[in-house]
């Protein structure tokens, strides 16, 4: 036995990469083209085998090292046999592709990697109850891109005929491990693997349905052992509009403009219709007037009126605004049904009157179906712009905020102008950023004028 510098080798031209996870221990027996480390630039990862086969006597690098060629990775005590069986040097290790860390919107960047009593729980899509349990099947058609994992895993799969595309990795970064392998090899003698089979089998799913995203599972916290908590369970409407917040969020590439309206003119408008109709209890809202201004911008641009069907887009002739109303359960989307054909003064007595069926709980289906289009205002509350979700099937959604004062240049001096700050969500698969930018300008252009509605 004779002890041996297991060094990295020539690597291109990567220089000074981290480690970012060591794969073996001291004592620990590897064999050659084993890997040892993974390391990582800032463009791909790639694991260093081992030169030699033998008894890991000694890590010399620690995670978060840098590392180049030539390099000591660790002393091992070296077999004779197993050193002379080696009549090629080690090959060059492969650079992969780095995993991308997953970035939910509006959610801090992701912790490190959980301890054992963190681990995250699988989140395995449940089968249909009339499935039976499926066993692995060898003509299945393999999986795109290489599996993650190492050359000595790779190996032991091979001499038990599993296909590493099917198996699922629990390591770091999805990376499958031998007890991967053996806990698939299991269960497929137990005729209990499921879901890789299904979806080994399955076809590719159909743009729209949301499968197949592959998605890390959600971390499992122990909160309580950071300090005092308290669980609420979620109500029935933001459970139901959860769901479809993140099927939206996730499956429609979806981008904001963001633009001003000068509404100067058209709130001193709506001030005076309040004053006019003071007696009559109905109130006119800047809402009101949205939506009266987004019917004509729908009409001057079609697709913002449309929805995807397949690889076909059904645009409606019909004219259906849904408005954001805001109640002690969560937020409700009533619809104001054929708009274009109601004045600012009846469409503000509806909007009334369904805001008080929504803070009541006695909106019915049919209060909240059909919508068009959507707005979802802040009114009053406050910000200046955010990037509302789209509402599925609809292709558009306008964010609105609370209206202020600015100072605006008309060509001799600054003088005082009220402006609503507009934030244009829509779907790119159907509308373009030149189109986006028109309907925002446009709407604009509107509430500037309101007299345009007429034209």
């Amino acid at each position: 036995m004779a002890l041996i510098d297991v060094k990295v080798p020539d690597i291109g031209d990567f220089k000074d990469v981290a480690v970012i996870e060591l794969l073996v221990k001291p004592g620990d027996r590897v064999a050659v083209d084993q890997s040892l480390i993974t390391v990582e630039s800032d463009k791909a990862s790639m694991e260093i085998p081992s030169s030699h086969a033998g008894v890991v006597k000694e890590l010399k690098v620690q995670l978060g090292d840098k590392v180049s060629e030539g390099s000591v990775v660790l002393t091992l005590e070296a077999e004779g046999a197993a050193t002379a069986a080696a009549p090629e040097p080690a090959p060059a290790p492969v650079a992969a592709p780095v995993v991308a860390e997953p970035v939910a919107a509006a959610v801090p960047a992701p912790a490190p990697a959980p301890t054992p009593a963190e681990a995250p729980v699988p989140m395995v899509a449940p089968a249909a109850a009339s499935s039976p349990a499926a066993p692995h099947q060898p003509a299945s058609a393999p999986a795109l891109g290489l599996p993650h994992a190492s050359p000595s895993v790779r190996k032991f799969a091979r001499e038990l005929g599993v296909p590493l595309a099917e198996v699922k990795g629990s390591g770091p970064k999805g990376r499958i491990t031998l007890e991967d392998v053996q806990a698939f090899t299991k269960a497929v003698m137990a005729g209990t693997l499921q879901t890789q089979a299904q979806a080994a089998q399955a076809p590719a799913p159909a743009a729209g349905t949301g499968v197949g995203l592959d998605l890390l599972p959600w971390p499992k916290v122990d909160f309580a052992k950071f300090g005092p908590i308290e669980r609420k369970e979620l109500g029935r409407i933001k459970k139901i509009s959860g769901a479809n917040l993140m099927r939206n969020a996730v499956m429609i590439p979806a981008v904001t403009n963001h633009d001003d309206a000068d509404i100067t003119e058209l709130e001193a408008f709506r001030v005076q219709l309040n004053k006019e109709h003071e007696k009559s209890g109905i109130k006119v809202t800047m809402l009101a007037f949205l939506i009266k201004a987004c019917v004509a911008a729908l009409k001057k641009f079609p697709e913002f009126n449309s929805s995807l069907d397949g690889d076909a887009l059904i645009v409606k002739h019909y004219w259906h605004i849904g408005f954001a109303a805001d109640t002690p359960n969560g937020l409700v989307v009533p619809v104001i049904k054929h708009a274009d054909q109601k004045g600012i003064l009846q469409i503000s007595q509806e909007m009334a009157e369904l805001a008080k069926k929504a803070r009541e709980g006695k909106l019915g289906p049919a209060d909240m179906s059909g919508a068009t289009f959507t707005i979802s205002s802040l009114g009053g509350i406050g910000g200046r712009y955010f990037t509302p979700i789209i509402n599925a099937p609809e292709v558009a959604i306008l964010g609105v905020c609370k209206s202020q004062m600015e100072p605006k240049w008309d060509g001799k001096q600054f003088v005082p102008r009220l402006m609503l700050p507009l934030s244009l969500t829509w779907d790119h698969r159907v509308i373009d950023g030149a189109a986006a930018a028109r309907f925002n300008a446009y709407l604009g252009q509107i509430l500037a004028d309101f007299r345009r509605v007429l034209l």
